[in-house]
Parts: structure tokens; C-alpha cells; sequence
């Protein structure tokens, strides 16, 4: 056995039992089957909610509230994510897991008892502060049980969990919508998270030392502000919010991330330690969060619209197209942990870079006249860049940081990624609005009778066209920036050390 994973093996230890041993196999297992299924609520909680969210605002009344019943989770999600995953290093990833899993479920129930728009958008909001804890704590405890060359393989698994909700969860929500009530879309994971509690009390075993922590209040609130801020403006800005409420909310949010730095340099237990960054592989693993959530956005937020606005296809064509992203990020999942364990990290992760690139590539191609087909090629390579990216990058994140510190390390990409989420949804919807607008003015009402089916047919053959090439020119120049993003991916990649493997870890790695 190599130093490094001798070193990371002896810090996992001081803080968990030997799943090593014979005898306690069958238990990691079952810890195993714990975290796809605390992986499996949250990703079913993003799919069948977007599926079901026209017949709720339909039932709730309030459509100009439609896009804060999104925005409200991912904000409040987005500013926990840093939160839980320091508190896991400190506290044990099981008490901190239970704590944020436990306010989901409650939310979760609260939102099935929504009577309005407005407190359903607020316990929106408290379902994504626990949801910030799920699959992060979830990820690293993968990384606390399994020795990092058999992380490349299980991450597989983890990823085949996004694949199969992405499947099912558009479909469960459109049944339970139509044949029994939206509550059950919020209460459906209820049975699935109380079945994780109780497998992680049984199962998951903490050595945790007794003593006292001094939990950062002021960073924590710091934090909160600030990221809440530039988040909250990035959605004021997709939103064609007023320029000074935006800017007021980037300049505020800047600032208190400012003081956030300067305050966490003095405090004994930071809740942000930015010292994990100055480790190159952290560093990079974190910053292609950020790119593979913008490129992601790409095609979840854009491709539908091409589908059906620019090439006039169904709404189930557009699932089609977007569920080859989902597909083959499974299975490139799979291969990218058995390439890792014989060549490297780096070369996992450039194939995944040059896959973006080519899949943005093909989408920057499309045109009104195109087949689905080759739409649903692009999303596909895509999904296979995502796949190697992000497991390469998360299994070498892992294994260059003790346990102290993993939980913080995998939280720092995990809240990346959704930032890089929100400032791609915010960017691509400013290029899309600008093309159209440019080619037609105030085409507003016109783009959303061409999205409807049932008016489309209301609509000249001309005006369709001229709409359509509009469309399609708008979202050419979207992917035409994911591609340059895509590429910022590969020479992340490419900056990883050449030889760092599961099977050749780093010789010390970081602590928290």
C-alpha cells in the first residue's frame, strides 16, 4: 500500500470503525444502500417537483411567483452546503446528516400542506436548507469508508442513482399530478428518508473525540449574507430585474465576502477553510464545479427550448434529447472510475474536458431544421463529459484531504457547482433575451404562444419561422459560450499532477 492512502487511512481511522474488516463488510454495505438512497431523495426531489410545478401554481394560484418556488430551494441550499459540511468535520457526518435531512422532511411535509404560493415558497426555502446537507454529507461519507481506489468504482454508483431519478422522476410526477394529488410529489421521499435514518443509526459507526468546538457564528452568518446575495442577484438578473437592485445586491454580497476572508483568517475554527484551497488538486476539483454547472445549465435550462420553440418538436422530444445527458453521464461514471485506477486522474478528467467541448460543439451546430437526433448527440456528449469531469475531479478532491477536512472539501465543489448553476442560467438567459431581441422586439408574448402546442397552430407559417430562426440564433451563441467554458474544463483537467491516481495518492494529505 502506498503512503498517501497509508496516511489517509490512518486519519479516517481516529474518527470511524474498520469497515475493512471481514465482519464488517455487510455493514458498509448497507451504509452504501443508505447513501444511494439519501442521493436517490435528492435528486427525485429536483426532477418530480419541476415535472409537477405548472399543476401546483395551476391549483395555488400566483404564476408570477412560478420561478421563486425554484429559486428559493437552490438559494437556501446553495448558502448551507459550506455550513453542514464544516459542521460534519467537527461534529460527525451522521449528527450533522440527521439534522439537515430531518428539517428537508419536515419541509417537505409543510410544502404537501401549502394552501398559497407564498408559504409554499417558504417552505421551499427551509426544504432547500436541509437539503443542503443530503447529498454532501452523503458524498463524503462515501469517502470515509471506501479507500480512494475503491471511490473510483463506487462514485459509479453514486452517479447511476442522478441517472435513474432523472428517468423516473418526470414520469412519477406527471402520474401522481394527473391520477392523485401534488401533495404526494413532496411527500413521496418521506418513507425513503426515514428508511436512511434509520440505516445510518444502525450502520454507521463515529469515533467521534470528545471536545468543545467554538462554532463561527460570525462566519456562518458572513457566509449566509454573502453568497445569499450574489445568488440572489444572479436570479434578480435572469429575471431582468431593475440594474440598481442588482448591483446593490452584488456590491452587498461582495463585500461581506470581503469580510468573510479577512474574518476567517483569525478565527480557530473557520466554517470556511480557505486553506483547503491553497492545495492544487482542491483548488481545481472546486473551481470545475463551477464550469461543469455552467455548461450543465446549457442543456437543463436551454436545450428543452430549442427542442420545442426553434425545431417546433413535443415536449416528450425535448425529454428525450435532455434524458441522453442523464443517461450517459451514468455510464461514463463507471468508466471513468475504471480509467482512473489505470492511468490517472488527469486523463480521466481531460476526456470528460474534450467530451464538453465537442458536445457544445455539436449543440452550437443546430439549427431550426435539424433532427433530434442530433440534438440529443450533443446532450449525450455532454453527459459524458459531465460523468468523467465529475467523478475525477470529486475522487481526487477526496483523497487529497484527512477526514477533518473532507467533509468541507466536498462541500466547496458541490456549492461550485450550483453557483456555477445559477450564474449560467443568469448569462445564458441575457445572451438568449439579447438575440431575440435584437431580431425582433418585444417578441415576448409571441415566443410564448410558440411554446405552447395548442397555440403554436395559431401562429403564420412566417411568423413561426421568423420566431424559430430568432430562437435558434439566440441559443447558437449560448452554446457557442458553453463551448468556451468547455474548454476553461479541459485546462482544469489538464492542471491536475500527471501521475495522481487512486493507486498513487498524494504522500500527505491536507487536513481541515
Amino acid at each position: 500500500m502506498h503512503g498517501g492512502e497509508l496516511a489517509e487511512q490512518s486519519a479516517t481511522s481516529e474518527n470511524l470503525w474498520d469497515y475493512q474488516s471481514s465482519e464488517a463488510r455487510g455493514a458498509r454495505r448497507l451504509v452504501l444502500l443508505a447513501v444511494m438512497m439519501a442521493t436517490f431523495m435528492a435528486a427525485m426531489e429536483s426532477t418530480i417537483v419541476a415535472t409537477a410545478m405548472p399543476t401546483i401554481v395551476a391549483a395555488l394560484g400566483g404564476f408570477r411567483l412560478f420561478s421563486w418556488a425554484f429559486a428559493a430551494y437552490l438559494l437556501t441550499q446553495a448558502v448551507t452546503i459550506p455550513i453542514y459540511g464544516r459542521l460534519a468535520d467537527l461534529y460527525g457526518r451522521k449528527r450533522v446528516f440527521f439534522a439537515g435531512a430531518g428539517l428537508f422532511m419536515a419541509a417537505s411535509t409543510l410544502c404537501g400542506l401549502a394552501w398559497a404560493m407564498v408559504p409554499l415558497i417558504l417552505f421551499r426555502a427551509l426544504q432547500g436548507a436541509g437539503a443542503g446537507a443530503i447529498q454532501p454529507i452523503a458524498t463524503t461519507i462515501i469517502g470515509d469508508i471506501y479507500r480512494p481506489v475503491e471511490r473510483a468504482r463506487i462514485q459509479g454508483y453514486i452517479s447511476g442513482v442522478f441517472g435513474v431519478a432523472a428517468i423516473i422522476g418526470p414520469m412519477l410526477g406527471a402520474f401522481l399530478v394527473q391520477h392523485v394529488t401534488w401533495s404526494l410529489v413532496f411527500w413521496i421521499n418521506l418513507p425513503i428518508g426515514a428508511a436512511t435514518f434509520v440505516m445510518f443509526g444502525l450502520f454507521l459507526h463515529e469515533r467521534q473525540t470528545p471536545r468543545r468546538h467554538r462554532i463561527d457564528y460570525v462566519g456562518s452568518a458572513l457566509m449566509m449574507f454573502g453568497a445569499g446575495s450574489l445568488m440572489l442577484a444572479l436570479v434578480e438578473f435572469g429575471n431582468s430585474a431593475g440594474m440598481p437592485t442588482t448591483a446593490a445586491l452584488a456590491g452587498a454580497g461582495l463585500g461581506a465576502l470581503v469580510v468573510l476572508a479577512v474574518h476567517e483568517r483569525g478565527a480557530a475554527e473557520p466554517i470556511l477553510p480557505l486553506r483547503l484551497w491553497r492545495d492544487r488538486v482542491i483548488a481545481i476539483g472546486s473551481f470545475s464545479g463551477f464550469t461543469g454547472g455552467v455548461v450543465m445549465m446549457s442543456i437543463n435550462g436551454f436545450l428543452p427550448l430549442y427542442v420545442q420553440g426553434a425545431m417546433g418538436r413535443s415536449p416528450t422530444a425535448a425529454g428525450m434529447a435532455l434524458g441522453a445527458a442523464s443517461v450517459s453521464w451514468t455510464f461514463a461514471s463507471l468508466a471513468a472510475g475504471r480509467l482512473m485506477i489505470r492511468t490517472s486522474y488527469r486523463r480521466a478528467a481531460a476526456i470528460g474536458g474534450f467530451s464538453l467541448i465537442v458536445g457544445a460543439a455539436v449543440l452550437a451546430t443546430l439549427d431550426p431544421s435539424s433532427s433530434l437526433l442530433w440534438a440529443a448527440a450533443g446532450s449525450l456528449l455532454i453527459g459524458v463529459g459531465m460523468g468523467f469531469c465529475n467523478t475525477s475531479f470529486l475522487v481526487s478532491t477526496q483523497a487529497s484531504v484527512g477526514y477533518s477536512g473532507r467533509a468541507a472539501a466536498t462541500s466547496s465543489i458541490m456549492f461550485m457547482r450550483i453557483v456555477g448553476n445559477s450564474v449560467g442560467a443568469a448569462v445564458f438567459g441575457a445572451i438568449l433575451n439579447f438575440g431575440v431581441g435584437r431580431r425582433i422586439p418585444h417578441a415576448g408574448d409571441a415566443v410564448n404562444r410558440l411554446l405552447q402546442p395548442a397555440a403554436r397552430g395559431s401562429l403564420g407559417a412566417a411568423e413561426i419561422a421568423r420566431l424559430s430562426d430568432a430562437i435558434g440564433a439566440g441559443l447558437h451563441n449560448v452554446y457557442v459560450v458553453a463551448g468556451v467554458v468547455a474548454v476553461i474544463s479541459l485546462a482544469l483537467a489538464l492542471a491536475l499532477p500527471a501521475r495522481l491516481s487512486p493507486t498513487r495518492p498524494a504522500a500527505n494529505p491536507r487536513a481541515g
